[in-house]
């Protein structure tokens, strides 16, 4: 009697991803899932951030292969082209998504898809994962005439960052700002160099012990001065926007941002999240020196923006409020502080140095991002007007 052959049976297909607008209790919910990571969303993709946008509309949209569980999602910025129903769509440090997944195809399709549906003629997008690594000793190091954080060799390279930059890149994405080693930098919106101080496993002994000794100095002096730290309420908004505006003259920068600005991104964060975004004050004889704003997402904390005055920096301001805005996030449970953006530069005689010149005091890294990528959508109208935003970018 002969063997029967049996044929396996085809393993069944994976479901095709579903893709839909959220609500914006869908969209929280899928947040407040990944807020426990330490490499949760950012604050730009929360649904709050939208309100403080104006002049952009808005849409909340998720994917995955269960209907209504889902997988990834994004807070998509549109702006309208003058004279047209286009838009152009931003997805400011996301979408929130695994970049992990080796099927990227998967998800990135149909979102690409739905936004030129809805009128979309480009797209940007600030992948989550880190790009590169350095240590501050490292760059302390590696000053110099003419010197750019490009020119050295990094403490470490993140494997999924590289291999999901060549994913975009073969999918024919185009990377905003260069190589990173030019002046080009600025072409992100927000930034791909930051510095971070990592936290996790780490006690306040060993925080103060990675401070470099001017930065331990300056906060005993402000100790020793009397510079009083607080945390301050909506009502302190005007003392720190006029102190950022002394700030800017002083340091040579324009953000290009109104008080209303802030009050809005003060107001929406904390109506969705009691506590999200803070004000701290740094006090000396009942005069306000300093303001800091903060922000946290679940395990992530990051400083925003900095103000100043231009008298009494003798006694430290700056370093007693980033010392203690440190020691808040690390009590908090906190797995890294987030400085936010530096400049690419290592040559001492750059002005913009000196931003770097004070982070890299404390002890944490420089964390290169992936950067923000673009890409044109399909269609002949889609391409001009793309040039034509571009060209725009360019004059401003």
């Amino acid at each position: 009697m002969s063997a029967l052959l049996v044929t396996p049976a085809p393993a069944p297909a994976a479901p095709a991803p579903w893709f839909e607008t959220l609500t914006p209790d869908m969209y929280r919910a899928f947040l407040a899932a990944r807020s426990t990571d330490a490499g949760g969303p950012s604050f730009l993709q929360l649904p709050a951030w939208a309100r403080v946008k104006e002049g952009w509309s808005h849409q909340l949209v998720g994917w995955g292969r269960e209907p209504g569980r889902p997988a990834g999602v994004a807070l998509v910025l549109l702006r309208t082209f003058p004279g047209t129903r286009k838009h152009f769509a931003y997805l400011p440090e996301g979408p929130v998504a695994d970049w992990a997944d080796p099927d990227l195809d998967a998800w990135l399709d149909p979102l690409l898809r739905h936004l030129r549906a809805s009128g979309a003629f480009a797209v940007r997008i600030g992948p989550g994962p880190d790009y590169r690594r350095w240590t501050a000793a490292h760059l302390k190091s590696h000053t110099g005439p003419g010197r750019r954080l490009g020119d050295v060799l990094a403490s470490e390279v993140d494997p999924l960052g590289s291999a999901v930059a060549e994913r975009l890149r073969a999918r024919g994405w185009q990377r905003c700002g260069g190589d990173g080693k030019g002046a080009d930098d600025g072409a992100d919106a927000q930034p791909r160099y930051v510095y971070q101080i990592p936290l996790t496993g780490r006690t306040t002994d060993d925080l103060w012990d990675g401070l470099n000794q001017e930065w331990r100095r300056n906060i005993r002096k402000a100790r020793k001065s009397g510079v009083e730290v607080v945390v301050g309420s909506a009502a302190d908004l005007p003392e720190f926007y006029r102190l950022l505006r002394i700030t800017e003259e002083r340091d040579g920068f324009r953000l290009g941002r109104s008080l209303a600005y802030y009050e809005r991104q003060y107001a929406a964060l904390n109506a969705e999240h009691p506590g999200r975004m803070k004000l701290y004050l740094a006090r000396h004889e009942g005069e306000v020196l300093a303001a800091h704003t903060m922000i946290t997402v679940g395990r992530r904390v990051w400083y925003q923006t900095g103000a100043s005055a231009d008298h009494r920096r003798e006694v430290r301001p700056s370093n007693a409020l980033q010392w203690r805005m440190l020691l808040d996030a690390h009590a908090q449970g906190a797995d890294v502080y987030d400085m936010r953006g530096i400049p690419s530069t290592l040559d001492p005689n750059d002005r913009s140095h000196g931003l770097l010149r004070w982070k890299l005091g404390t002890g944490g890294q420089v964390v290169e991002t992936l950067g923000e990528w673009e890409i044109p959508l399909p269609g002949t109208t889609n391409h001009t007007l793309y040039r034509a935003f571009q060209a725009y970018l360019a004059r401003r």
